[in-house]
This record gives structure tokens, sequence and C-alpha cells, in this order.
């Protein structure tokens, strides 16, 4: 247990959790993380003119696989994905999210500070959902130079979108270089398979996070933590974090992802990381 302003926490700090998310948030006091950065499941829907919650999908699947079979022949790439795996964990990651979880992280954080990955789907919900409690909510911009090559009848899905919603008085650090609302950079295919996850974020960008919307010992909460990179960039920058990660497999990866391990056993020698993404 860690104490934080006369609250234990029951979650161990500086750790990434095995376990679902939306129940081990609720071991987590009121008002005892100062950041929340994550990234959870996209809403993807296709075609016709569906809400935000609607349920035709595209063949992502058969996209993704694709594409790296192409890339593969084009670049010969050593793409450690299996395909049936990754068919598998696209099915979870285009399933959406259940919305009440944003209550339980409103509850728990000091003040509302929050980053929330997602797609153009869920964009004026998450926003409302926030300007609703009186929040400030700024809309962040990635343009990936190298998105999925599908473009049928459809602009290329080349954008992702983080709400970021502050209370007010709340204060935005950071400096020129790391307060940008969008930025352009390569979706890296060799970082997906370095760390075996076909949404892993840029590593650059969530310390820019960290710095604009922490102090160094705040406590950061991802609990969607996938690979592990916003944990990863909380030690790397002096902050205390929790992650909370419900795949055996990607938990693994992630903690060996914090001792400077890849998924092929071998130690980093990397120093630092490059700025890497995901389609």
């Amino acid at each position: 247990m860690f104490k934080k302003w006369g609250f234990y926490l029951m979650l161990e700090i500086n750790k990434i959790h095995l376990g679902d998310s939306y129940e081990l948030i609720k071991e987590i006091p009121d008002k005892s993380v100062d950041l929340v950065i994550i990234d959870p499941p996209y809403e993807i829907v296709g075609g016709g003119s569906g809400d935000c919650f609607g349920t035709q999908h595209r063949d992502y699947h058969g996209e993704y696989k694709k594409l790296g079979r192409d890339e593969h022949k084009r670049e010969g790439l050593r793409i450690s994905h299996n395909f049936n795996k990754l068919k598998e964990n696209l099915n979870v990651i285009c399933a959406g999210f259940d919305y009440s979880l944003l209550d339980e992280l409103d509850r728990l954080m000091t003040r509302i500070n929050i980053y929330i990955w997602c797609n153009k789907n869920q964009v004026s919900s998450l926003m409302k959902h926030y300007e609703d409690l009186g929040c400030n909510v700024d809309l962040l911009v990635w343009l990936k130079t190298n998105p999925i090559p599908t473009a049928n009848n459809k602009y290329l899905s080349d954008l992702e979108y983080c709400v970021f919603a502050r209370e007010n008085n709340t204060p935005l650090n950071g400096t020129y270089e790391t307060k940008s609302k969008a930025w352009v950079s390569p979706a890296n295919i060799d970082d997906k398979a370095l760390y075996d996850h076909p949404t892993i974020k840029p590593l650059e960008r969530i310390k820019h996070f960290i710095i604009n919307s922490s102090q160094p010992n705040d406590l950061v909460l991802d609990c969607f933590s996938g690979s592990g990179t916003t944990c990863v960039a909380a030690k790397e920058l002096g902050r205390r974090f929790i992650g909370i990660e419900i795949d055996a497999n990607y938990h693994k990866i992630s903690v060996d992802r914090l001792n400077g391990i890849t998924t092929n056993g071998q130690t980093s020698i990397f120093t630092d990381f490059e700025e890497v993404g995901v389609v």
C-alpha cells in the first residue's frame, strides 16, 4: 500500500498490475491520482450514417493482415505478429469501451486532468462529458505519414485524436516545444513488432503530456496500459505510476519493457526511444 494525502492506495505504486481496469480502479481512493493518460479501445464503425456507437465494421483485420504482408515484401521487415492473434486483438480494439469508466476516473483524480486517445467516433461524446463538468477541453491531433493504404470511397485513416480535459485553474506547464496541439510522424512498424502491440503510441508524445500536466513525484494512472508506454514515460520523468493491463501477454511485455527487455528476450540497447505509433 502507498500513502498519499492521508489515503492508502491499495494498488502498489510503480507497478503495472494484471487485471480488469473496471474493477481494479475501484481500489483507488477518491482524489488520489494527479494525471490520467489512457488509450482505451476505439469505437470502429464503417460506412453509412451511424452514430458514434454504430456497429457496422469494415474488415480492418484483413486490412492489417494485407498491410503487414505488403510492408514485409516491400521493406523486408521482420513482422513478429501472428496474424491470427492480431485478428483476435483487433476484435477487442474495435469494440469501444464502457463510458461509465469516466465517472470512476473523475472520482479518483485530485482534480480532473486527463488525456484520452480516441478516434473520430468517440470525440464528441468524450468532449461533451467534460464540457458538461465545466472543464477546459482541447482536441489534440496526430497526423501519421504512413497510414493503412485503404482509400476506397473514403479519406485515409491518417488521423488519431486525443481529448485533453482539465478543471479550471489546473496548471498546464511545459514549453513551446511540448505544447503543440498537432504533430506529424510515421507509425513505426518496427516498434509495433518490438513490443508486440498493434496500438503502441509515441513515447515522446506521452512524455510531453506528462511534462505539461504533472510535476515530479506526481502519480500518473494508465488503466489501459498495453505495452506500457505511459508507465515507461512516467518512470523516465521521475513520476510515480500505476498501470493496469488485462491481457497477460501484454502485461508481461510491458513489465519487461520497464526493465529494458524487448519481446525477443534481449536487453534493449536504447537509452532513449524514438517517437513511434500505430495506424
